[in-house]
């Protein structure tokens, strides 16, 4: 995955040199699931084609971090993946780090200890708060 402008600074100066090093421990490989850097293939069977035929798609492998810290760079860390088993290793840290930041700065209201109650027979619902 590409790298964002504000995470670059938390990447060694020599990153392209890691990253090759991974790259030809990887035989240019996905390192999960085997599938060739930058071949065609079919995104419903996952076989190689041709980049003309139908649902073809171009493979992109890329360095994971397992860790997802940008700064531990030892080679036990690093794996390198195809885009669909990198984004499927990074979704749930992805969850995270998306509702973290959407929360953020936020005031946070904890749920009630009961449900609320509704009158029934009111034009207006009126809710009553239970007592903390």
């Amino acid at each position: 995955m590409p790298i964002k402008p504000e995470n670059k600074k938390r990447y060694p100066a020599n990153w392209q040199e890691i990253r090759s090093r991974i790259q030809s421990r990887a035989k240019d490989k996905c390192e999960w699931c085997g599938v060739v850097n930058h071949s065609w293939i079919n995104s419903k069977t996952r076989m190689m084609c041709l980049s003309d035929e139908e649902n073809a798609i171009r493979v992109v492998c890329t360095v994971a971090h397992m860790d997802h810290t940008p700064e531990n760079c030892a080679d036990e860390n690093l794996f390198f993946l195809c885009q669909k088993c990198h984004l499927k290793y990074d979704a749930p840290h992805r969850i995270e780090t998306i509702s973290a930041s959407r929360l953020k700065g936020q005031i946070r209201i904890p749920f009630l200890p009961e449900p609320v109650k509704i009158y029934p027979g009111c034009r207006r619902s009126a809710a009553m708060v239970p007592e903390l």
